[in-house]
C-alpha cells in the first residue's frame, strides 16, 4: 500500500474500522496498534468504531478514554457503543473479535448455538449499514463457522468480502519450524494450514520451504514433522491457557493485523474462506482454510495421502459443525 507524505494526512479521508468484544483481552492488544497506523501506515487517518456488550460498555468507556490518552495523531474518532447497527455504520473494515467463550461443562452444540444469535446478529447489521466494499475478518471463536454464520446473514454483501482467521497457527507454524531449523521465522515460506481453526487444523509442512528449500529437506526428522510439530501447532492455544492462565490475545492481534495485510497482498498466506467452487472437492458450503495469494486459492497443489486423510477430518469437522448451527444460515 503507498503511503502519502506527512502534510497530505490533514486531507486524507479517515478509513473506519469496526472492532467487536472492545474491552476484551484481544481487541486491548489490537486497538492501540490499529490507532497508532500500523495497519494502513504512518500518515492514514483512522476511525475506530468499538462494538461490545452492554454489561461492559463501562470497561469499554476506559478503553475509549485509554484511547484519547495516547493522542494518536491518526485517530480522528472514536464510536463506541452495544447496538452493532450504529456501530457498524459505513465502516470500511471489521474485526469480529468478540464471541462466547466456552465455559465449564459447555457442550459444543451449546457454544456453537450461543455464537449463533451473536453473528446473526452483526451479519446483518453490516449487511444493513457497512460500506459495500467491508472487509470483515472474523476472529471470535470458532471462527470458521462463526464466519459461515455472519456471511450468510449479509445477503447483499459478497462471501469473498469474509475470511476466518487462520494467520494465527499459520505464524505458529513458522515460528515452530524456524526454531527447530535454527533459522529466522522469516526464511520460511509458503506455509499452509489447512481446514478448521481447530485440534483438527492441518499445518502443512510438505509443500512449506526453509531458505528457498523444501522443508523436508532442510529438517530431516520426519517423525517430528508428522507428530510433533502438528501436534504442537494444532494444540498451541491450550498450551498458553495452561501457562499463563489466560488465552491468546497480543499474538492473536498481531496475526489479525497480519491477516488483513495479507488480504490485500500477493504472498502465499493462509486464509478460511467461503469454500463454493472451490478445486480441491471441499463441500461448497463451509469456510474452510486454503492456500491463498491475496484473496484467491492457489490451485492445484497436490496432497499426499498423508495430508488428504487430515484435511478430508477438519472439512468433516466443520460440516458437524455447520449441522449444529444450520437454523442460523
Amino acid at each position: 500500500m503507498q503511503f502519502l507524505e506527512p502534510f497530505a494526512r490533514e486531507y486524507m479521508k479517515s478509513i473506519k474500522v469496526a472492532v467487536t468484544g472492545g474491552a476484551g483481552q484481544i481487541a486491548y492488544s489490537l486497538l492501540f496498534r490499529l490507532a497508532a497506523g500500523e495497519l494502513f501506515g504512518p500518515n492514514q487517518p483512522i476511525e475506530l468504531h468499538i462494538l461490545e456488550v452492554a454489561e461492559v460498555m463501562g470497561a469499554l468507556d476506559g478503553v475509549r478514554m485509554e484511547l484519547e490518552d495516547c493522542a494518536f495523531p491518526l485517530l480522528t474518532k472514536i464510536v463506541i457503543g452495544s447496538d452493532p447497527h450504529k456501530v457498524f455504520e459505513g465502516v470500511d473494515y471489521a474485526f469480529l473479535v468478540g464471541a462466547k467463550p466456552r465455559g465449564p461443562g459447555m457442550e459444543r452444540k451449546d457454544l456453537l448455538a450461543e455464537n449463533g444469535k451473536i453473528f446473526v446478529a452483526q451479519g446483518k447489521a453490516l449487511n444493513d449499514v457497512a460500506s459495500r466494499d467491508v472487509r470483515v475478518l472474523v476472529v471470535g471463536n470458532p471462527c470458521n463457522t462463526n464466519c459461515l454464520i455472519a456471511l450468510h446473514n449479509a445477503p447483499d454483501l459478497k462471501p469473498s468480502q469474509f475470511q476466518a482467521m487462520m494467520r494465527l497457527d499459520e505464524n505458529r507454524a513458522k515460528a515452530q519450524l524456524a526454531l527447530k531449523a535454527n533459522r529466522p521465522v522469516t526464511a520460511v515460506d509458503k506455509m499452509t494450514i489447512w481446514g478448521n481453526h481447530s485440534t483438527t487444523q492441518v499445518p502443512d509442512f510438505i509443500h512449506a520451504t526453509i531458505d528457498n528449500k523444501p522443508v523436508i529437506e532442510v529438517i530431516k526428522d520426519l517423525q517430528w514433522l508428522e507428530n510433533g510439530f502438528i501436534s504442537t501447532v494444532q494444540k498451541r492455544g491450550a498450551e498458553i491457557i495452561n501457562a499463563r492462565g489466560k488465552s491468546s490475545a497480543a499474538s492473536a492481534a498481531s496475526s489479525a493485523i497480519d491477516a488483513m495485510k495479507a488480504w490485500h497482498g500477493s504472498d502465499w498466506h493462509s486464509a478460511a474462506i467461503y469454500s463454493a467452487g472451490n478445486s480441491y472437492g471441499i463441500d461448497d458450503d463451509l469456510v474452510f482454510s486454503f492456500a491463498c495469494k491475496g484473496s484467491k486459492v492457489i490451485d492445484k497443489i497436490e496432497w499426499n495421502g498423508f495430508l488428504e486423510e487430515k484435511i478430508r477430518a477438519s472439512e468433516k469437522e466443520l460440516k458437524e459443525e455447520r449441522d449444529l448451527i444450520k437454523n442460523y444460515l
